[in-house]
């Protein structure tokens, strides 16, 4: 769905660059400094509104949470969101994350969440996906070995494609969820795409994974 242009995006990003951390290559193997704690970051890929990594935030006070979001449209939202939710362990980046390893050190993060992403359908746009091996590549390396890659959709090609991509790139899978709503995990935290879409009958997957 296209977002509605906010005029003023830019100048909400930089009166909360505390929040919203404008030049995150200077931070890479130093975001623990940021947080000020030496809790594990874990990073989700395509933040959407904040819905899911505040609730996250809420569940596990325990881990400091990144979120990445390229939009800005959809970044503000997430922002004021995490404002008013008064999470202290919440950072979000409004950038491309083409590259993790520009901005995240080797074994830097104990967690990596992809919700709802673009399947990017056609062949052509295969390397665009973020379960494509040169995305695993990068989640490899910034991840410490132990690290949980989860990954959810209700596109089932798409899901198909990730577990066979995951299975080539020799990881090991943890879950293979083919009715996630079914199981009534009480521990699952919802994005709006999921509840909104799920609301309606729509089967949502989920796999998680370890390299």
């Amino acid at each position: 769905m296209r977002q509605r242009n906010k005029p003023w995006a830019d100048e909400f990003i930089q009166e909360n660059e505390q929040l919203i951390i404008p030049n995150p290559k200077e931070f890479k193997g130093k975001w623990k400094e940021l947080f000020n704690n030496e809790n594990p970051i874990h990073i989700e890929v395509g933040t959407g509104k904040g819905q899911f990594i505040i609730g996250m935030a809420k569940q596990y006070p325990e881990v400091n949470f990144i979120g990445i979001e390229l939009a800005k449209s959809v970044m503000v939202s997430a922002a004021q969101k995490v404002i008013k939710s008064e999470q202290s362990n919440i950072l979000l980046l409004n950038v491309n994350a083409e590259d993790l390893r520009e901005m995240f050190a080797p074994d830097e993060v104990e967690g990596i969440y992809l919700n709802f992403s673009d399947p990017w359908p056609k062949n052509r746009h295969e390397k665009r996906r973020l379960t494509y091996r040169s995305f695993l590549e990068q989640y490899k390396e910034i991840l410490v070995p132990s690290g949980i890659l989860q990954f959810k959709t209700d596109n089932r090609g798409l899901f198909e494609y990730s577990l066979v991509s995951f299975s080539n790139f020799d990881m090991k899978l943890q879950e293979v969820n083919l009715d996630l709503h079914a199981i009534d995990d009480p521990e699952n935290v919802m994005t709006e795409y999921e509840e909104k879409f799920s609301s309606k009958g729509q089967v949502i997957y989920r796999c998680r994974a370890i390299f």
